[in-house]
């Protein structure tokens, strides 16, 4: 009898059913309408003038987040093991992300989001995401209006990695490979839409590289590119190169635990009760439907 040398569907704790595909969708159009919209407003528009006005605006993402959260969650079904593994991530990230704080960027949170996206699909990335930033904001007192921009941001960033290719069939220095590349321009990406939400509100410091409602797209843009280069270049190539690292040097050891896990709590597979005939009446057996 042979063996079936075909790759293993990967599970994946939370599938995105399309009542939650379009609240992604429309969360994120008004996400990236809140991170880009210094450089959607004409010069002298009536939207710059209230430019100190809207990170309370923009704090509404929060209510939406927290909506697409329970949305992916109810359709879904997610069960008790997931909630778990979720929880558990979620910890473990919000953990993370003190240890470096303030230190030229040293964040290893970034690497288990990526792993944790890979492994667990972009679903469940998302949410695991947009929860471990929140913990972590609890945890180290970091809540303000910037707060939804960083869960926006960070479900992004973890669901990227669920959606990236050949997750049932790339394995080894592949993989590590894909996610190490992933990670490092994902972690530029962050820093600099987290650059797009805090620029437009530093223009009392009445400087050069500063974001001004009375300026043209071109001339705002240019301003934001050397604002990035003198604030944050080396904060997100300090975060880059972390995430790079520990991914190389930790993510074999990672995935197989995550997999492992994810084996275990088959959360894709249906459970059915039926009554043995060559038991009692009152017993019954669990039988498990596989792919």
């Amino acid at each position: 009898m042979g063996t079936s040398t075909a790759p293993q569907r990967q599970a994946r704790a939370v599938r995105l059913g399309p009542r939650s595909v379009i609240a992604l969708v429309l969360v994120g159009a008004v996400g990236v309408a809140a991170f880009t919209w210094p450089f959607l407003t004409p010069p002298n528009s009536r939207i710059g003038a209230h430019a100190q006005d809207a990170p309370w605006l923009f704090a509404g993402l929060l209510v939406l987040l927290v909506a697409v959260v329970a949305a992916a969650v109810s359709e879904s079904g997610l069960g008790p093991k997931a909630v778990a593994m979720l929880g558990v991530l979620a910890a473990t990230g919000a953990a993370l992300r003190p240890i470096g704080a303030g230190t030229a960027g040293i964040e290893p949170m970034f690497f288990l989001m990526v792993l944790s996206g890979r492994v667990l699909g972009p679903g469940f990335g998302y949410v695991l995401g947009s929860v471990t930033m929140f913990a972590s904001a609890l945890l180290t007192g970091g809540v303000g209006p910037w707060l939804p921009f960083q869960m926006l941001a960070m479900g992004w960033f973890a669901m990227g990695a669920g959606l990236l290719p050949g997750p049932d069939r790339l394995r080894g220095r592949a993989e590590l490979a894909l996610l190490a590349g992933y990670g490092f321009l994902a972690a530029f990406a962050y820093g600099t839409v987290m650059n797009m939400a805090g620029w437009p509100f530093m223009g009392a410091l009445a400087s050069n590289v500063a974001f001004d409602p009375h300026a043209p797209v071109a001339t705002n843009l240019a301003r934001f590119v050397a604002y990035c280069v003198a604030t944050s270049l080396g904060w997100d190539l300090g975060r880059a190169v972390v995430t790079v690292v520990l991914t190389l040097a930790l993510g074999p050891a990672v995935l197989r635990a995550l997999r492992r896990a994810t084996r275990r709590a088959a959360f894709e597979t249906p459970v059915t009760f039926e009554a043995s005939g060559s038991e009692a009446p009152h017993m019954s057996r669990v039988t498990y439907e596989a792919d």
